[in-house]
């Protein structure tokens, strides 16, 4: 499962998680808190990620 920034491109990928963002490999996308915001851009939230496959 992976989740994409609408504004950046960025992607979260859930094998990989975000180490800078506290987010360890595998941590699944509905363990992300609701109210955290893109790393690359700042602008987006959880909410505004688009799943992809």
């Amino acid at each position: 499962m992976a989740a994409r920034c609408p504004g950046c491109g960025y992607t979260y990928r859930v094998e990989e998680g975000n180490e800078l963002e506290g987010f360890a490999a595998g941590t699944a996308w509905r363990e992300v808190p609701d109210d955290w915001c893109c790393p690359d851009c700042g602008v987006r939230e959880k909410v505004d990620f688009e799943a992809v496959a």
